[in-house]
């Protein structure tokens, strides 16, 4: 029998209303893939958090395109700190290691883009960021991955949840290409003049993008 599908929106929503009602700002820790996917995010739930982003992707390829993505985050942040009212926004970036991403998906190179090689890369990811968000004391922590109509966000939140449950953090749910999310991040992307790349990130995606071109 198929497992029915959570609502992770209404769970955030849940929460965010929680949280209005008391006046309570929590600590969330943001896993970022990149500025584009998080404009809206940060747009959105600024207002409730005070939000550090945690830039860790090892799966970026090459380290060119890796450096220009931190950069343009870094940008972002700056800019959506002077413009809005909301909490400040802080950055760090993890450390580029492409090694500890091939080790992660060894194995899975011919997989397809948003199968198990991607599931692999999700768990390296946010096993890090949930592990890192335990050590500074963060509330929650959650990933701007959801926004992508082309990422799984039901298996996105299970694996989420399940880093965040081992490392004694709490998991924000989210579905944020939900309410337009995933529009309106485009539309932020050109007001901010965001570099919106074609594909993933990772070497694999890109080479599947290039085949799509010929």
């Amino acid at each position: 029998m198929a497992q029915n599908k959570v609502n992770y929106q209404r769970e955030l929503e849940k929460l965010l209303d929680q949280y209005s009602r008391e006046g309570r700002v929590p600590t969330l820790f943001l896993h970022s893939c990149c500025a584009p996917c998080s404009s809206y995010v940060l747009e959105y739930l600024a207002q409730y958090f005070a939000i550090t982003v945690f830039y860790y992707n090892p799966n970026i390829y090459p380290e060119e395109e890796y450096r220009k993505r931190v950069q343009e985050q870094q940008q972002l942040i700056g800019e959506l700190n002077l413009q809005t009212g909301y909490n400040r926004i802080l950055f760090v970036e993890g450390t580029y290691d492409p090694a500890e991403y091939f080790e992660a998906v060894r194995g899975l190179e011919q997989i397809p883009e948003g199968g198990e090689r991607c599931f692999a890369c999700f768990r390296l990811r946010l096993g890090s960021v949930a592990r890192e968000a335990a050590v500074r004391g963060f509330d929650y922590v959650t990933t701007t991955l959801t926004i992508s109509p082309l990422k799984d966000a039901q298996k996105l939140n299970e694996i989420g949840r399940e880093a965040a449950e081992a490392y004694g953090v709490q998991w924000l749910p989210s579905d944020f290409k939900k309410k337009n999310g995933y529009q309106r991040s485009i539309e932020l992307s050109r007001q901010y003049g965001l570099y919106r790349q074609d594909y993933c990130g990772c070497v694999f995606s890109r080479k599947e993008r290039e085949q799509m071109k010929v």
